[in-house]
């Protein structure tokens, strides 16, 4: 026998740097090149009570600088799902079927990059496949489907006027993006929930407090904070202000919004938590890392 054959295997840990993709199952990590591409899976959500999350998210594994990276693409992404398939074939990556807790699926969606020919051949959405059933339970499900479609279409429709409107208004619209609705702290509920109670707590009834001294109370109170003392109520405020943060500082920086500066394939480093919609995708061990974050955001 051989040296080689003689020699027991190991196994190793490994933590790598960059946006780890949250635990899941049923999800799919396929080779392409000097990458791994993960997608989709079944993960569980929630503090109290425990609920099925479906991801339809994309990151990748960079084999040369060894660390995950989320992926942006150009358009929307297939619905969520997991126990799917996923085949690499040249720069190409052709997905086909899965299970979101309620559908099989069983249609057949292409991840390319921007310059291949499919990529202009193919509608920018292509329409759910769902399987035939008589099943009045997938039935409704395909109509509720149905409508949403619809109300995607009104709401880009919608979205474009408006753009439209802001450019012959010559106005400002960097710090939105069809990726990651940014709110303003003025319109932001929660933040200025918390923003009230600071102030009742820090500064006498007759004392006038101005809009941006209430902002100023409410990061000042997250700056010394310690991840331990972070209420789960105040995980949503600070998130959305933390993404606010970095939408303003690269828009100084320069002088576009994140999706420009992040669209190239496979996507470029970024914050670690800006894609993130909601608090409720953040695990207990990411909270003293958005903290760390957001204090380095406010210091620079």
């Amino acid at each position: 026998m051989g040296k080689e054959e003689n020699e027991t295997p190991g196994w190793t840990q490994l933590k790598l740097p960059g946006q780890a993709p949250s635990p899941r199952c049923g999800h799919t990590v396929t080779s392409g090149g000097h990458y791994l591409l993960l997608f989709g899976g079944h993960g569980t959500g929630g503090w109290l009570t425990r609920y099925d999350i479906y991801h339809n998210d994309c990151i990748v594994l960079d084999r040369v600088s060894v660390q995950w990276k989320r992926l942006l693409t150009s358009n929307e992404p297939p619905p969520a799902r997991a126990y799917h398939s996923i085949t690499c074939i040249g720069s190409r990556y052709l997905l086909f079927g899965g299970f979101d807790g309620k559908i099989t699926f069983g249609d057949l969606w292409w991840l390319v990059p921007e310059e291949d020919p499919i990529a202009r051949r193919l509608p920018a959405s292509p329409p759910r496949n769902f399987p035939p059933s008589n099943d009045p339970e997938r039935e409704d499900v395909a109509m509720e489907n149905d409508a949403h479609q619809t109300a995607v279409k009104e709401s880009r429709i919608k979205e474009s006027e408006v753009s439209e409107l802001q450019k012959k208004l010559e106005i400002s619209a960097t710090l939105s993006s069809p990726k990651l609705q940014i709110v303003e702290e003025l319109e932001d509920g929660e933040f200025l929930e918390l923003a009230s109670r600071l102030i009742a707590e820090n500064f006498a009834g007759n004392e006038h407090i101005s809009h941006s001294q209430a902002i100023e109370a409410v990061r000042e109170h997250w700056i010394k904070s310690s991840p331990r003392s972070i209420p789960l109520k105040e995980l949503s405020p600070l998130l959305h202000d933390y993404q606010r943060l970095i939408a303003r500082h690269n828009t100084r920086k320069v002088g576009s919004n994140l999706q420009a500066q992040e669209s190239d394939f496979p996507g470029k480093e970024a914050h670690a938590f800006y894609h993130i919609r909601n608090a409720s995708q953040l695990r207990m061990d990411d909270i003293p890392k958005l903290l760390a974050e957001y204090k380095q955001l406010r210091s620079d």
